[in-house]
């Protein structure tokens, strides 16, 4: 069974930075193709940051240069730095897991963004 865990959400400030994490259990993070995933009120989900099997990245571009995706494989936990908060960045974040044709979804984790 596929398990994906987020943490470190929570209330940050403008031009500051939070850290999230994705603790994966039932699927190895090394060969799937890992994703983060945001949802604001009124909004659809949009994909935020993308790192492959292979370890390619790919950025939305209103975070590009400001969000870095990485993963670490030992502890089948993926991570997104997010420096130079904005208001806009204000959102649910999810973590996904895509292997063999199937996307997996963790449930979720708040990220406030004001003074």
């Amino acid at each position: 069974q596929v398990q994906l865990v987020e943490s470190g959400g929570g209330l940050g400030e403008p031009g500051g930075s939070l850290r999230l994490s994705c603790a994966a259990s039932g699927i190895s993070i090394s060969i799937a193709t890992m994703g983060w995933y945001r949802q604001a009120p009124g909004k659809q989900r949009e994909l935020v940051a993308r790192i492959t099997g292979g370890g390619f990245t790919s950025y939305a571009e209103s975070v590009k240069g400001r969000f870095t995706i990485s993963r670490d494989n030992a502890k089948n936990t993926m991570y997104l730095q997010m420096n130079s908060l904005k208001p806009e960045d204000t959102a649910v974040y999810y973590c996904s897991a895509t292997w063999a044709l199937r996307t997996y979804w963790g449930q979720g984790t708040q990220v406030t963004v004001s003074s």
